[in-house]
């Protein structure tokens, strides 16, 4: 009788443990919750390949994605601890740095992206960025394409202030219209409205990257309030490795990329893949500290910013994505597109 006794008293302790030991396996598998902010452009699609393909999952994390109509909103929310990252342009982020604001660029997004359009009649007076002297110029004020011109137009001598007539928009949906409706002679736009302006009859002048020495210039940087990015170092990291697995679906799916994409940027499939995949446009996790260093002097030749002691490099994290990458390439060492972020990264 004892002896049966101390074997159900056995087993009993042993369903107790195997409770436990399952209780704290659920523990390891819960996700921490991460929301990310981001805009409706097709320069976002590492956002939502990681979200469609569970690469967010996988490394721990339960991301929400919350759509802003603007840079401004967006970056108000991460300041505010509504978003714990997100990627907002790159004039918006250095905009705020300039006021003081306490947050860092972790990673990358978009780069180029933005060109500057017109109807054919005055393309053809167009053959640099000189003879822009004395037009009217559509654009959305801090957007990156909006830095990119005015920067080459002062770089040319061409003072914007003066010689410019310059119409502030809210999108460069509205950019576009004003062309089309010739109370501009030109508009600044991005993805996918280069495309889309150009099947309605627009000609593209320029592209941002082609002016100024931007070639390959950043859009959107990947943000975090620096505190917070400190005390969630893990996270952040994790939330790269994601993104550099959508990196490498992105490279090498580019069907299934384009009906991800379908699902969050509501045109056309055609000029999603033309946006997506065609000249002067392309997504990269890398932060790209170069660029950006180039992109914020660019500013300051544009007026935009105006205090010279700030070392904008102070405000750039490599190290996640450093280690990010390394986490990535240790899983698949054999990976072409992980091979080709390293290279890119050292160099």
């Amino acid at each position: 009788m004892k002896t049966m006794k101390k074997i159900i008293a056995s087993l009993a302790a042993i369903v107790l443990l195997a409770g436990v030991f399952t209780g704290c396996e659920e523990k390891k598998k819960e996700l921490v919750k991460f929301n990310v902010g981001h805009l409706t452009s097709t320069g976002h699609i590492l956002y939502f390949i990681a979200q469609e393909k569970g690469f967010f999952k996988q490394n721990g994390l339960d991301v929400e994605l919350f759509q802003f109509n603007n840079s401004g909103e967006g970056i108000n929310a991460i300041i505010a601890g509504k978003l714990d990252a997100g990627s907002f342009g790159t004039a918006p982020p250095f905009t705020f740095i300039e006021k003081g604001a306490d947050i860092t660029i972790f990673g990358g997004q978009m780069t180029e992206g933005h060109a500057l359009v017109a109807k054919p009649e005055i393309a053809e007076q167009i053959k640099s960025i000189t003879d822009l002297k004395g037009k009217t110029i559509a654009t959305v004020r801090l957007a990156t394409g909006d830095i990119a011109f005015r920067s080459a137009l002062s770089v040319a001598g061409v003072d914007w202030k003066k010689d410019i007539t310059i119409k502030e928009m809210e999108s460069p949906a509205a950019a576009l219209e004003v062309v089309k409706k010739g109370d501009a002679d030109a508009g600044v736009v991005w993805t996918p409205f280069r495309k889309m302006a150009e099947d309605q009859g627009l000609k593209i002048l320029f592209y941002s990257g082609e002016l100024n020495n931007l070639t390959g210039h950043p859009c959107c940087r990947q943000i975090a309030v620096t505190e917070k990015l400190k005390q969630r170092e893990n996270d952040y990291r994790n939330f790269l490795v994601a993104l550099i697995q959508a990196y490498d679906f992105y490279k090498t799916n580019q069907e299934e990329s384009i009906d991800i994409l379908s699902k969050y940027v509501k045109v056309d499939k055609a000029i999603l893949y033309a946006e997506t995949y065609g000249p002067h446009i392309g997504s990269s996790p890398d932060p790209n500290k170069e660029g950006v260093i180039k992109f914020w002097n660019a500013m300051i030749a544009a007026g935009y910013l105006t205090d010279k002691t700030i070392d904008v490099a102070n405000y750039v994290n490599t190290a996640l994505f450093e280690a990010a990458l390394d986490i990535a390439l240790k899983a698949d060492p054999n990976n072409a597109n992980y091979k080709q972020l390293k290279a890119e990264f050292k160099k």
